[in-house]
């Protein structure tokens, strides 16, 4: 790997690792989500990176893929919220979560789902195989009762691409694939009280481009524009509505309608389990480097 493009990746990872501890302190009662959202955005601007994808907080049985749209007041009240933060310096992205409970009543859930994330580092290295990786996650959190998201996984980190192989299993799949030298990825377990099977649930406001076609109408142009410039990263619908009014969505449906963007809608626990997560994002290197993690 370049020293250019290490350094890059390096530098998104402490980024995004600053600003998800910032976030963390924001999620409190009574907050709201969008204005918790964009000092996040904000934070990462700031700190000299760009958003690999929105800011995202998904609360109790929803797992992830949730982003309020611009006017929503929704506050935190009695929930589980996990925050998901991704950062890109120069298309070279850090990904990492956590998860804030508010409740009281979930500290070994958010347990199982840190501590499967430390079991997981601990084994990932150079020649290890995915299935071993997903072996390690799948027996802290069973350890506490609670079962793995199967349907969910880590991901490789590409240039500009924020989910590519490797897959990164949550159980252990078998996967004889091994880890390699150069590769870069995030590890992100799930635990959830439920059936550890999520599935799509709700309106997407989160979308990502997926090929570009002709459209007829210049709202849809414009909103089509204003897309391609974030080079192919998901966004959020509260992004567009903030910059071009009511008449973004006019222009997502017609996007929508052509296939030229696909939505991305939250996902839930199918037993609407609660669900934690947590995420670190690591450069497989002679030694593993921890990219997310604050020293």
């Amino acid at each position: 790997m370049e020293q250019q493009v290490k350094l890059s990746y390096i530098k998104a990872g402490k980024i995004a690792a600053q600003s998800l501890e910032f976030g963390k302190g924001l999620i409190k009662k009574d907050a709201v989500i969008a204005d918790v959202l964009d000092k996040i955005e904000k934070k990462i601007e700031e700190l000299g990176g760009k958003p690999a994808f929105p800011a995202q907080v998904s609360l109790d049985h929803v797992a992830a893929h949730f982003c309020p749209d611009e006017g929503d007041n929704s506050a935190f009240g009695e929930s589980l919220a996990n925050l998901d933060v991704g950062v890109h310096v120069d298309g070279y992205i850090g990904d990492n979560a956590c998860t804030v409970d508010l409740t009281g009543k979930y500290g070994n859930l958010v347990k199982a789902s840190n501590e499967a994330l430390e079991a997981a580092l601990k084994v990932v290295k150079e020649g290890v195989t995915l299935g071993e990786i997903g072996r390690a996650i799948h027996s802290e959190i069973t350890k506490y009762g609670y079962s793995p998201v199967r349907n969910l996984s880590g991901h490789g980190l590409g240039h500009y691409k924020q989910h590519e192989p490797p897959s990164i299993p949550n159980f252990d799949t078998g996967d004889t694939e091994k880890i390699e030298k150069g590769m870069v990825f995030a590890i992100e377990p799930f635990a959830s009280t439920g059936s550890g099977i999520v599935q799509d649930s709700g309106e997407a406001t989160v979308y990502m481009l997926a090929q570009k076609k002709p459209v007829r109408s210049p709202i849809a142009r414009e909103v089509l524009k204003e897309i391609e410039s974030y080079n192919g990263l998901p966004f959020c619908r509260r992004w567009l509505t903030r910059k071009f009014g009511a008449k973004a969505r006019l222009g997502l449906r017609e996007l929508m309608l052509t296939e030229s963007i696909r939505p991305y809608p939250p996902l839930a626990d199918t037993k609407k389990g609660i669900v934690s997560q947590a995420e670190h994002s690591v450069l497989i290197g002679d030694e593993v480097l921890v990219l997310t993690k604050l020293i």
